[in-house]
């Protein structure tokens, strides 16, 4: 799932995250999602999570759906 700007949302999770000074354990245990799937998300393995899983992001990283995709 490529963001507007071309991005992977893998990277831009990744990128989200960092600024926010969190860990992947510490972003996976807020959005309630498996660190594994968060892991694989951010490598880009997984590059179509669910519409949940995305939402659950969102909310740990605070923003809003529409952010984590444009």
């Amino acid at each position: 799932m490529e963001s507007k700007n071309g991005k992977e949302i893998g990277d831009k999770i990744k990128t989200l995250r960092n600024k926010k000074g969190l860990t992947q354990d510490a972003l996976a245990r807020k959005c309630d999602i498996p660190y594994t799937t968060l892991t694989k998300i951010e490598a880009n393995v997984i590059t179509k999570p669910s519409i949940q899983t995305v939402a659950k992001i969102a909310a740990g990283l605070n923003i809003s759906i529409d952010e984590l995709l444009k």
